[in-house]
């Protein structure tokens, strides 16, 4: 028995395989997918995916914790943090999650599973091969550590790949679109169902490239650009007119970083700034949020108000938990303009894969699109414009590059 397991920055699933199939396995009630999110509650072992959103939203005491894949290959791996007061290592952390996946993947496997393909981007860190490599051993350890004795790697475009593959009626030149929370990956692969199973497919893969840009990053500069304004961002305090340090701000719109401002010393240096800021109206709203630890919160909102732009012009998000009556309205324009700088560095991604690959445009016959953010529009329109005449595949959006994963683990172990 094996399996592939999708660690995501935002969503994560496992698929076990034997020879008898692919099947992905129920991690959360009967859920597939489960949201890369955990919660330590006081004095009890930490609870993870929804129950950790809900624990959190609803006011329990404890840590909560998003996106720590994207601390990888970063020097704050090597920092760790506190926990209820209690110094934790990230690697300890992030473990606990991958042994909660392992736990599922064997409750519907009824026997240990020791065989693991682990999915990974293209680049965990753009421009850094040492910091790459890093978060690769990095996340082996891990996984070793977690109970799993062989482990392989995977590029999440190319599972992606497998798990459409075995849906074609003839072989395609397509092009794998994989945008999730942290990352943006492309593939440019020959796909052939008739071959769906062989253990060599090199030759097939023509090109990769990889960013470090994805929905987290759409979180991030919506927020910037549409919530942070209202807490205090931009505005300067003091006889020297001396500007609010930005650093502020961007780090409590980035999931990965908002538990780091949650210390003594950023409370007492937001108060100092506050007695005089010239716009205390303002930054006092940031200061509700940083001494109530409400930065998930806050992006939260910001990320739904992301997806109702998916189908709406124009949204809503309530902030009356900072004050009441608070509320900023969004319009997909704000949207877009926010994301322009993401989107045109995802399209000169895109670019390079295909030169790499030694392929134009014209000849893509096939675009995958996998992981939610490529439901975004200004997205999914840079996608057809490329790419007119090709057609599209984008079933199981959330566990696609799982069950690719699935299946790779047969052709990695099994062979």
């Amino acid at each position: 028995m094996y399996c592939g397991i999708d660690f995501g920055t935002s969503n994560s699933a496992i698929a076990i395989a034997d020879d008898s199939g692919v099947q992905l396995a129920s991690v959360e009630q009967r859920d597939i997918t489960l949201p890369s999110a955990l919660f330590y509650p006081l004095k009890k072992p930490p609870v993870y995916g929804h129950a950790a959103m809900t624990l959190f939203t609803e006011g329990a005491e404890g840590r909560f914790m998003r996106s720590l894949k994207r601390l990888l290959g970063t020097q704050l791996m090597n920092f760790g943090t506190l926990v209820n007061n209690t110094p934790r290592k990230f690697d300890d952390i992030i473990g606990g999650f991958i042994s909660f996946m392992k736990d599922k993947g064997e409750a519907l496997a009824g026997q240990p599973i020791e065989h693991a393909v682990i999915g990974r981007p293209v680049h965990f860190v753009d421009g850094d091969p040492g910091a790459d490599y890093a978060a690769e051993q990095q996340l082996r350890r891990i996984a070793e550590a977690a109970g799993f004795k062989y482990v392989a790697f995977q590029f999440e475009p190319i599972a992606a790949a497998f798990a459409h593959e075995t849906r074609l009626a003839s072989e395609k030149l397509a092009l794998v679109v994989d945008v999730g929370g942290g990352t943006s990956d492309f593939t440019v692969i020959r796909l052939d169902p008739k071959a769906a199973h062989k253990h060599a497919c090199a030759s097939d893969i023509l090109g990769n490239a990889g960013t470090r840009i994805g929905g987290n990053d759409f979180d991030k500069n919506l927020s910037m650009l549409s919530v942070m304004p209202h807490l205090g961002y931009k505005t300067d305090y003091g006889a020297k007119n001396l500007p609010v340090p930005l650093s502020w701000f961007h780090d409590m719109a980035e999931w990965s970083k908002i538990n780091f401002l949650y210390t003594a010393a950023m409370k007492r240096e937001v108060q100092d700034v506050l007695r005089e800021s010239h716009a205390p109206e303002k930054l006092r709203r940031y200061q509700k949020v940083l001494e109530g630890e409400a930065g998930h919160r806050l992006l939260d909102i910001t990320e739904q108000a992301k997806i109702a732009l998916t189908d709406a012009e124009i949204t809503s998000a309530d902030l009356a938990f900072i004050e009441p009556d608070l509320s900023i309205d969004m319009t997909r324009k704000d949207f877009e303009r926010a994301i322009a700088g993401d989107v045109e560095k995802i399209s000169a991604t895109l670019d390079e894969c295909l030169a790499l690959s030694n392929v134009r445009k014209e000849q893509i016959e096939l675009t995958v699109l996998t992981g939610g953010p490529t439901e975004t529009p200004f997205l999914k329109l840079l996608i057809k414009e490329k790419f007119p005449a090709a057609g599209v595949s984008e079933e199981n959006k959330l566990s696609s590059v799982a069950l690719g994963l699935g299946h790779d683990s047969l052709r990695t172990f099994a062979a």
